[in-house]
């Protein structure tokens, strides 16, 4: 798995916690609170949002996919962007184990390099 996965993933975590906040204060404005404009902003944040997290579900499941979890913590980061701040919470429960992953990853793949690139010298 590719740092920039990652990176995508937590982005997207963020633009749509960040709107699905928005969009639930938008919500309490408009019907509890009975603000008259709130209506045009809650609107076009409730569209930015649904494509928004399109956009998320296929980020994060190219994220659990390539992670390789299990379906019941890829659905728990799925669902993470239909609860308010819930995609915060998610995004750094998991990017610490991921960051290890990616990690562990790049040592493995540096002494290989360097032994191809060794081979190639000696090719050569």
């Amino acid at each position: 798995m590719k740092k920039s996965v990652l990176t995508r993933y937590r982005v997207m975590a963020y633009v749509t916690g960040v709107l699905l906040v928005l969009l639930t204060l938008g919500v309490i404005a408009k019907y509890v609170l009975d603000i008259d404009g709130a209506t045009g902003p809650t609107r076009i944040i409730a569209i930015a949002h649904g494509w928004l997290y399109v956009v998320y579900l296929v980020v994060a499941f190219d994220l659990g996919s390539k992670a390789k979890w299990k379906v019941g913590k890829q659905l728990w980061v799925l669902i993470a962007g239909t609860i308010p701040t819930a995609a915060f919470f998610v995004e750094r429960r998991i990017t610490p184990e991921l960051e290890a992953k990616v990690a562990a990853q790049d040592a493995k793949a540096v002494p290989a390099a360097r032994a191809a690139a060794g081979a190639e010298a000696k090719k050569g």
